[in-house]
């Protein structure tokens, strides 16, 4: 059992293994809530489709405060890495027990704002830790696992939500469970990960004008500056997996003359196929990127999200195979999304000033927020157009990976010329 352990998982501190089971115990939790929110306030409460939306909407408002906020917490040596993460869980458990009480748009923007809050002060903290407890060599390796631990979690979430609400239909008890969830995360935490001592004995100071004088030496870092350009192009084009996607494939893809869109056992096979994909391949994608430089490694994501895309456009303008094709490019996405995430933690960490890692990570996550800002809405204005200029739309999202590869290049130079002058 030993020699296959050795073969087969990377040598990681131990602590790395026990936030990994905390995340996916925290990701059971989002995915039972994950598809079934919108369905249940719109149908169940009774709001608006459109109200559902704002509501859910100001969820990314507090993120965005969450983040910065936990980006400074997690660098102070009053709070740190392991004292964010526990006020992030346990307001993130307050807010999902709002939420499962909630009866009008009021509650619901309150719970979703003090989610979102949770949320932003979860990930430069969680992401810090698994820095500070990993070298050069292994953490891509330690992110992939962390990674890997978030979608085993989200897929069993996923699936057992689906069978509560079969036998039960009982909607609040998944936003209960959500909470609980967040409890034992919370305890996962307390009871299992360390203060960091070394990193606080380098951190001399954590007044707010030394944290501000933290933030504008971050933003004046250019190979921070340019990774974040790409970075929110790679979350642009992961939101368009979980917003654009699903409803092109209900209402737009053509397999017949007169038919239009997959049904939702079909949507929702795709996409469990791409969930499976991604558990997969997680860690022997990372064992295999590790050889890389991070530039290469967030290049060959660039090159698999261009084929997917273009599999999209096949899949929606030639009637032969629309499934076949669908399943292909998710399996392509899911092999993109999981060459990048490990790739972009591990090289903001190697660039990130002990002191200030926390802060970077702050810095990435909030790139996602502004990914999931533009993505959407960008792919809804392309599926408010005619049929010719929605298939296109996956066409323009190919090409503009050139423009991505470009800057990849460039970030590459400014890597190597960091290197050279240490």
């Amino acid at each position: 059992m030993k020699s296959f352990t050795r073969k087969h998982l990377p040598n990681l501190d131990a602590q790395i293994w026990i936030l990994a089971f905390g995340r996916l115990l925290n990701e059971v939790g989002t995915g039972f809530t994950l598809f079934y929110a919108p369905i249940f306030f719109v149908n169940q409460i009774g709001l608006s489709a459109t109200t559902v939306g704002i509501a859910l909407g100001s969820h990314s408002i507090s993120g965005v405060i969450g983040r910065i906020l936990g980006g400074s917490l997690a660098d102070s040596p009053l709070w740190g890495r392991r004292r964010t993460l526990l006020l992030s869980a346990a307001i993130s458990a307050i807010g999902s027990l709002v939420l499962a009480a909630t009866h009008n748009f009021v509650t619901l923007v309150i719970g979703n704002l003090i989610n979102g809050l949770g949320i932003g002060l979860y990930w430069p903290a969680t992401e810090a830790v698994v820095s500070d407890l990993t070298n050069t060599e292994n953490s891509r390796e330690a992110f992939a696992i962390t990674r890997f631990a978030d979608n085993i979690g989200l897929g069993l979430g996923i699936v057992l939500a689906g069978a509560l609400i079969a036998n039960t239909a009982s909607y609040r008890l998944l936003f209960i469970i959500d909470g609980v969830s967040f409890i034992l995360f919370f305890v996962v935490i307390y009871v299992a990960i360390k203060k960091n001592r070394n990193y606080v004995a380098k951190v001399n100071s954590a007044s707010i004008p030394q944290q501000i004088a933290s933030w504008k030496a971050a933003l004046r870092d250019n190979r921070l500056l340019v990774f974040v350009v790409v970075n929110i192009i790679f979350t642009t084009y992961i939101s368009q997996l979980h917003s654009t996607l699903p409803v092109y494939f209900s209402k737009f893809i053509q397999f017949s003359e007169v038919n239009k869109g997959f049904t939702q056992t079909t949507i929702s096979a795709l996409f469990t196929w791409h969930l499976i994909v991604a558990i997969i391949a997680q860690l022997p994608v990372a064992r295999l990127m590790k050889r890389l430089s991070h530039s290469a490694a967030l290049t060959i994501s660039a090159l698999l999200w261009a084929i997917g895309f273009i599999c999209i456009w096949v899949s929606g303008v030639f009637l032969s195979y629309p499934i076949a094709w669908a399943a292909l490019a998710l399996s392509l996405f899911a092999l993109a999304i999981v060459s990048y995430t490990p790739s972009a933690s591990a090289l903001v960490s190697e660039i990130a000033p002990l002191d200030k890692r926390g802060l970077y990570f702050s810095i990435n996550s909030l790139c996602w927020a502004a990914g999931y800002f533009i993505g959407p809405p960008l792919g809804g204005l392309a599926l408010d157009q005619s049929q010719f200029v929605i298939n296109s739309f996956w066409l323009i999202l190919a090409t503009s990976v050139i423009f991505t590869m470009t800057i990849l290049r460039y970030l590459h130079r400014l890597l190597l010329a960091k290197i050279n002058s240490d």
